[in-house]
């Protein structure tokens, strides 16, 4: 059986799901917590990914379980910020000068 199956379904899902699908990158780690997938989208992408209330991230999430299950492995998905895309410190602090200007 195929051991990275679950990095090929990830990258399966999440090409089908954004815009800049050569933008995906996928690392694979394996230790003795089991297998982390590391996924990186553009920042464009970001949103479609989470989803609404991080929903569509779940889904994957528990997707991947299933597939890591079937394989008899343990499988998390790590999603990190993509390069050159806003922290949430950053938004929170965009927002915030929106409102000030706002109070002109």
């Amino acid at each position: 059986m195929n051991t990275d199956q679950d990095a090929q379904f990830l990258d399966y899902v999440v090409k089908a799901l954004v815009d800049k699908p050569e933008d995906v990158k996928i690392t694979r780690t394996v230790d003795e917590m089991g297998v982390l997938l590391t996924l990186i989208v553009g920042p464009e992408d970001m949103g479609k990914i989470i989803g609404r209330q991080g929903n569509t991230a779940k889904a994957i999430r528990t997707l991947l379980r299933v597939v890591g299950m079937k394989n008899n492995a343990r499988v998390n998905l790590k999603i990190n910020e993509p390069e050159g895309g806003m922290s949430q410190a950053a938004a929170l602090k965009s927002v915030d000068e929106a409102l000030d200007d706002l109070r002109l």
